[in-house]
């Protein structure tokens, strides 16, 4: 074991946060939509997914009122924005600051062709 002193939760806590916000302040970002809520506050809560990974995000409500009728679950896009850290939860998220719309997103794609499949199969019959 090193000799290494213990720090507290929050200091690495603030430590991760520097680092990741000061690497990842420009950040562009393409994947499907999914989990897409919007909250009383006016601000709209996502996740940004691809086949191997999932990246929370979340778009201001300045920002949302431009883009909201943009934004729909299973949808690919385009997002710029920047990393941010949550200290309390110790999670870090996108903050999109634009966002544009790169087609229907492979994985709806591939869950709508299984979810007929499945019905010409009967398996959602009475």
């Amino acid at each position: 074991m090193s000799e290494q002193a213990f720090q507290s939760v929050s200091d690495l806590t603030k430590t991760i946060k520097r680092l990741l916000e000061d690497t990842f302040f420009d950040v562009k970002v393409e994947g499907e939509i999914s989990n897409l809520k919007a909250a009383s506050s006016g601000h709209v809560y996502f996740t940004v997914k691809d086949a191997g990974a999932q990246l929370p995000a979340v778009m201001w409500r300045g920002v949302a009122q431009q883009f909201r009728s943009m934004m729909e679950d299973g949808l690919q896009v385009q997002v710029y924005g920047e990393i941010q850290v949550y200290a309390p939860h110790g999670r870090y998220q996108l903050i999109v600051n634009h966002l544009q719309p790169a087609g229907r997103g492979a994985l709806q794609e591939a869950f709508e062709r299984l979810k007929i499949k499945l019905q010409q199969e009967g398996l959602f019959n009475e």
